[in-house]
């Protein structure tokens, strides 16, 4: 009886490894057909660059719910881990680099100084592969690293990432391109402005100061369908108003890192100018 309660659980057993692997085909799947619309996309039909946003915004969740899922049904493997990465950087590098150069730069007005768009096309190249680069890099650091310590650690009783997540990275050039619903960009002084921001974000990615991880959030607790209809109604509210909901999320987030930082340097000289012999107490740190 054993035995025949053995056969019956097996298969069904390596097919929850299966599980985790769909979602992640799923985000590759997701940063494919955001690089073909990113191409496909003109001043004449702009919703192509508006799908590759979204495409590249749906794919966030389904990069987060692989790795919770493998961990839930105890099937996380090396394989997994791999794949999930390669899959970040297919989605979440190579996509939203192409998408931010094809809808910032490549859409130029052939009417404007030649000499200004030639430059500008070129340099925004350069910082949309850079971009890639520290995506990247930023996933080879967070594989590697076993604990490793923001620059500017923040409560003890919460986790955070060290550098901006490349999902988030993503999100930003995604929100940005949904916001304006895919309309490129026609003017050289807007393009300055891209490649200030794709350079921001790229920086942000490899620095080492700290990002909330919202590892917190669990439906594990006491009350996980009270969280349920509460995700729910979040998710209905930013269908409604998405263009302007992912926006500020994706904006807000990126901000957040930087106003940390900001706070915790203001913070370091706070003491040092308290302390008469120059030396500053060591703050705890916090693991990712």
């Amino acid at each position: 009886m054993s035995e025949v309660a053995g056969r019956k659980r097996g298969p069904a057993r390596r097919g929850m490894y299966i599980l985790p692997s769909l979602f992640t085909a799923g985000t590759i799947g997701a940063g494919f057909y955001a690089i073909m619309q990113s191409l496909q996309g003109s001043a004449l039909e702009p919703h192509h660059f508006d799908y590759a946003a979204l495409a590249i915004g749906l794919a966030i969740p389904f990069d987060g719910l692989d790795g919770r899922i493998a961990r839930m049904t105890n099937t996380a493997s090396d394989f997994g881990k791999e794949l999930d990465s390669l899959a970040d950087v297919i989605t979440f590098g190579v996509a939203p680099s192409v998408l931010a150069y094809s809808w910032g730069f490549r859409m130029l007005p052939p009417t404007m100084d030649p000499m200004l768009r030639h430059k500008l096309m070129q340099i925004g190249a350069v910082v949309c592969f850079l971009f890639l680069i520290c995506g990247a890099c930023r996933l080879a650091r967070f594989n590697t690293s076993a604990d490793a310590k923001p620059k500017n650690p923040g409560r003890p009783d919460r986790k955070y990432f060290v550098g901006m997540p490349i999902p988030a990275a993503a999100g930003v050039i995604a929100a940005c391109v949904h916001y304006f619903l895919g309309t490129p960009v026609f003017s050289g002084a807007v393009a300055a402005v891209w490649i200030g921001l794709i350079g921001l974000v790229g920086f942000l990615m490899v620095s080492t100061w700290r990002f909330w991880s919202g590892k917190e959030i669990t439906l594990t607790g006491r009350h996980p369908f009270q969280l349920l209809v509460l995700i729910g109604a979040a998710v209905s509210v930013l269908l409604l108003f998405s263009q302007v909901l992912l926006f500020v999320i994706a904006l807000g987030y990126m901000f957040s890192g930087l106003l940390a930082r900001a706070a915790y340097s203001w913070t370091l000289r706070r003491r040092r100018n308290k302390n008469p012999d120059g030396t500053t107490p060591r703050p705890t740190g916090d693991s990712i």
